[in-house]
């Protein structure tokens, strides 16, 4: 099964997985896109054997995604990839022979839960001029901007509070070479924490120690994030983390959204990060979803052991950070759903079958960061503008 969304100007194209737009237009049972800015999409691309080998199943992902990039975005170049897989001890070093890429690459232990051992998420780019490896940072040059990523992230020693300072530590150091500063430039991160619900405190606790050195406070803002369960091969890490920073940003191009109404800062809880993350360019607009899941506008869990109404509940204070940026479930391009509890997935699939039948999404068996919450969601979404302040995209 494969799922992809491109954004392409002036087009009624939509994908399998793409809110309610007409007209799919089809590659097969079920693969198709949505095109209204042509030179990005986001694939989403499952196994379609549950019963396959590891083997039979990645390389069906791999061959899928290159025959789809090929056939619909051909001239693009993959940016970001990372493979959720069912069991990394077993499967990690496969993926790394296997998959040649040239980006920024994460391999997590998140197990799709549709029965299958690997899925791909993808996000290519059309128009790079250059794309290389400094530090272990990959800058790609678009328009009149660098895109600097990093994935896959570990140290292998101590606890997660010293893993994370380390992680973050020399991720402001390599900022800082290619001339940017973590408050300044970075746009989202994530982190994936074996064993959350004992090692997300040390996580919080390194974080916000590092973001006040670096001038992010409350009184400034944080950075868009995802803390997650999910782990690599090593079982000495605790913490993997991914990042992605833009040079070339001007003052004001990068806001960010907070949803007041239905979610609290959350600052207010002891953590540090932004609801999202809104960047505008001359062309289009970017918005970065967190993290998101069942809470209140004060910071408590709605609905606890209710998976139907902590999924509608979800999806209202994703909607609420969309429409503050001016836009809809319309305008998502992929999201990422992560469930604490497999049994719960055939309720979940079913509900987000019917409520957003044309977006790419996977859902993944990853507990959340606060045992109450059964189900977070991260996505992003793209639409086409106009802002004379900015160089297009």
């Amino acid at each position: 099964m494969i799922q992809k969304n491109t954004q392409e100007e002036g087009s009624n194209l939509t994908s399998p997985r793409t809110s309610s737009l007409p007209t799919p237009i089809s590659e097969g049972p079920s693969e198709a896109f949505r095109a209204k800015i042509n030179d990005e999409a986001s694939f989403i691309i499952h196994a379609s054997d549950p019963n396959a080998a590891f083997t039979a199943q990645l390389q069906e992902v791999i061959s899928r995604y290159n025959e789809l990039r090929n056939q619909l975005m051909p001239g693009a170049e993959a940016v970001m990839k990372r493979y959720f897989l069912s069991d990394a001890a077993n499967q990690e070093d496969e993926v790394y022979a296997t998959d040649e890429c040239d980006c920024a690459l994460s391999v997590i232990q998140q197990p799709p839960l549709d029965g299958t051992k690997v899925a791909l998420w993808v996000y290519v780019l059309k128009g790079i001029k250059n794309q290389n490896c400094s530090q272990g940072m990959f800058r790609v040059s678009h328009g009149a901007y660098e895109h600097l990523w990093i994935a896959g992230e570990t140290i292998s020693s101590s606890n997660s509070k010293y893993q994370t300072t380390r992680l973050l530590e020399d991720y402001v150091m390599r900022l800082i070479e290619n001339e940017c500063t973590l408050k300044d430039n970075c746009v989202r991160t994530w982190f994936f924490v074996n064993d959350i619900d004992n090692n997300y405190e040390g996580v919080v606790k390194a974080r916000n120690e590092v973001f006040v050195t670096q001038g992010l406070t409350a009184n400034t803002h944080y950075i868009s994030s995802t803390g997650i369960g999910g782990r690599v091969a090593d079982s000495k890490v605790s913490v993997c983390m991914d990042a992605y920073a833009i040079k070339g940003l001007l003052p004001n191009q990068m806001t960010f959204l907070y949803a007041l109404d239905h979610m609290n800062r959350t600052s207010e809880y002891g953590v540090s990060f932004e609801r999202a993350t809104q960047i505008d360019y001359g062309d289009r607009r970017h918005v970065f979803v967190s993290g998101t899941a069942s809470i209140d506008n004060k910071g408590q869990v709605v609905y606890p052991r209710d998976i139907k109404r902590q999924v509608k509940r979800m999806w209202e204070n994703v909607d609420a950070i969309l429409n503050e940026a001016e836009m809809h479930f319309d305008d998502i391009t992929f999201a990422l759903v992560y469930l604490r509890d497999p049994a719960d997935y055939a309720v979940v699939s079913a509900m987000f079958h019917e409520q957003f039948p044309h977006t790419p999404y996977v859902l993944l068996h990853a507990p959340v960061c606060r045992p109450g919450w059964l189900i977070e969601m991260e996505c992003m979404a793209v639409k086409a503008n106009h802002d004379e302040r900015f160089p297009n995209f």
